[in-house]
């Protein structure tokens, strides 16, 4: 079970802006995963909660909103997802995560 991040790393403008990132699960395991940040002020991440198909991807957007440069972070906790579950938040509410991916964020002035 393994999940990536491509890019690995965001950078992004101070002023605002947006990156999109694939997440890439390269096991055969359906996975669930949740997204936390270190600068929830500034930084919106869409989708917060997902699944991810055994050797699939999911797209996920990371916008910044105005405000002065700093190095941040996202951490992505990710676990197997049970077999009947549909909504990815109660999902990942009921496993114990497996492993973590970070993403570090940098806004540039």
């Amino acid at each position: 079970m393994s999940l990536t991040a491509d890019p690995p790393a965001c950078t992004v403008p101070a002023a605002g802006g947006a990156s999109t990132h694939k997440l890439v699960n390269a096991g055969a395991d359906k996975l669930v995963f949740k997204i936390k940040s270190s600068n929830n002020n500034e930084y919106r991440i869409s989708p917060v909660f997902g699944f991810i198909d055994p050797s699939g991807s999911k797209d996920i957007t990371i916008t910044r909103t105005a405000g002065a440069p700093k190095e941040d972070k996202l951490v992505i906790h990710f676990a197997p997802a049970p077999a009947d579950a549909t909504d990815p938040q109660a999902a990942f509410g009921a496993v114990t995560p497996a492993g973590t991916v970070t993403i570090p964020v940098s806004a540039t002035a």
